[in-house]
């Protein structure tokens, strides 16, 4: 459990990492479809992190402490500010709750929030959803959402949906102050006056690496044909078709809490469609198309996966799932067959042997 209490802001930026860190990564035990999608974070331009106390009878009351950073117009992340979170709500509840939450500010006007006064009141000047999680189609959907912000919460170990209508982000301007040494308000902090401080980069390695693969591989992904199974395999979630943002993240950074399939060179652009004759057909970067004897490509699960809708394959750590259909992109769903079964999986379960 985090602690809602307001600290410093060296630790406030450790606890952020930590709670993100639960949102993103599959290691965990968290299933696909429990994680925030790699392309909701890409194209946010901000997020606050945040541990809540709620205490109530019959009206609840809420409050906490956390962080917000926002991109900057170079792509980077901006240092963090201090933020304390309130907000008063309805209903019969009894009892004392903590939760983390993340609150993804999808749109700009969001953030320039904190410029007009240093707060953000949700649901008031700006619109609030629950954030989708897991599936690529999921997520398209909710880029095109015209809410300003989504919310994800982790209550007594499960991760569900909050309302948090009513609630306001509060700048917490003395732990600025003590902690960038001079009067400093959020919107300089957010605008990129300071730099971003290492007592955060635990948090921007969170988010680098959690976003590297998907920024760098998306446009790829998508000028490549899409591979179609010739039996007519089950519907696959599409991802969006809007250009990622412009990202200044390291190309070389390889994220280390998905499995890594090495076989397959980083950053092509290649797709397949298997043939009976097991021979492999691939549409290059130039328009061409190649075609070469290969045999059956079979992954290893690394992590348990429990389907969640029709047309899902399911499987436990050390199957060995063949390969019908796949991208180049671990955040994707693939199409395989296993014991007799076939159905789409989440690529970053598995790993090349």
């Amino acid at each position: 459990m985090n602690n809602p209490i307001p600290s410093n802001m060296k630790s406030e930026a450790k606890k952020a990492a930590k709670i993100l860190r639960e949102f993103t990564d599959i290691s965990n035990g968290t299933g696909a479809d429990k994680l925030i999608p790699a392309n909701i974070l890409a194209k946010c331009q901000g997020l606050a992190i945040i541990t809540v106390i709620k205490a109530g009878f019959m009206i609840t009351a809420r409050g906490g402490s956390g962080i917000v950073i926002a991109r900057l117009a170079d792509g980077r992340w901006s240092a963090p500010s201090a933020i304390g979170i309130a907000g008063l709500g309805g209903g019969f509840e009894i009892g004392v709750e903590v939760s983390d939450l993340v609150v993804i500010l999808m749109q700009r006007r969001a953030v320039d929030s904190f410029s007009k006064g240093g707060n953000l009141t949700l649901g008031g000047n700006c619109t609030v959803a629950v954030g989708p999680m897991g599936r690529n189609l999921e997520a398209d959907v909710a880029l095109r959402s015209t809410a300003a912000v989504f919310t994800y919460c982790k209550s007594r170990g499960l991760f569900a949906g909050v309302s948090l209508e009513g609630s306001c982000l509060i700048e917490r301007k003395d732990t600025n102050r003590k902690f960038y040494s001079q009067d400093i308000r959020a919107s300089a902090i957010l605008n990129g006056d300071v730099e971003p401080p290492p007592e955060a980069d635990d948090l921007y390695c969170v988010l680098e690496t959690y976003t590297e693969k998907y920024t760098t591989e998306w446009t790829a992904k998508h000028l490549a044909q899409k591979a179609v199974h010739s039996s007519g395999p089950p519907a696959r979630p599409r991802a969006p078709a809007t250009q990622r943002p412009a990202s200044t993240y390291r190309t070389e950074v390889k994220p280390s809490l998905y499995p890594s399939i090495s076989t397959f060179k980083s950053g092509s652009t290649e797709s397949y469609k298997r043939s009976p004759s097991s021979r492999r057909t691939v549409q290059n970067d130039y328009g061409g198309v190649e075609t070469w004897d290969a045999g059956p490509v079979v992954v290893t699960a690394v992590h348990p996966f429990t389907g969640q809708q029709p047309g899902d394959l399911s499987f436990n750590p050390g199957d060995r799932i063949t390969v019908v259909t796949k991208t180049e992109s671990q955040y994707d769903w693939w199409e395989g067959t296993l014991n007799g079964r076939t159905g789409i999986f989440p690529a970053n379960f598995v790993s090349y042997p």
